[in-house]
């Protein structure tokens, strides 16, 4: 859940990189989301004879952007660019193409950035230490704690 959340709050940020795990788990998540949205219009009657309901419309619409950008930042992490989501538009060899290259590991630094894998310093995916952050920007913006003392405590959180 922690990954679906991560893409959210990065709702447009197509800059970047995303780790197999930030990618999977949100297109993992988007799905069961769907199905259950799917049953409630079914349930509701707000199911069209396509298939097409309400909620479901409403929910695909609101995280086809996020979908955008994570899988844009999930090929920066291979190294290509995010236009090559495109290639999903060829019949059968362009989605399991795209597929191959979202379940590929992640390369080393590249021209989109330093490998998300590198170490903590590089990727905050703990609930924890972003909200400690939050904590300590919040006593910075305050004047209840100096920059260096925020500084210092911000070393400390990340490695």
């Amino acid at each position: 859940m922690n990954w679906y959340l991560i893409v959210l709050k990065k709702y447009a940020t197509f800059s970047g990189r995303a780790q197999r795990a930030e990618y999977w788990y949100f297109i993992l998540f988007s799905m069961i989301a769907s199905i259950v949205l799917t049953i409630l219009d079914a349930m509701l009657g707000t199911l069209s004879p396509g298939g097409t309901g309400l909620l479901s419309g409403i929910y695909s619409l609101a995280v086809f952007i996020p979908a955008l950008a994570v899988g844009a930042r999930r090929l920066h992490d291979i190294g290509k660019s995010g236009w090559w989501q495109l290639i999903v538009l060829i019949p059968i060899i362009g989605v399991i193409l795209l597929i191959v290259w979202f379940a590929t590991d992640s390369k080393e630094d590249n021209q989109y950035g330093e490998n998300p894998k590198k170490g903590s310093q590089t990727n905050i995916t703990n609930d924890n230490s972003i909200e400690q952050l939050e904590k300590l920007a919040d006593l910075k913006e305050k004047g209840i704690i100096t920059e260096e003392e925020f500084n210092s405590k911000k070393q400390e959180l990340l490695g």
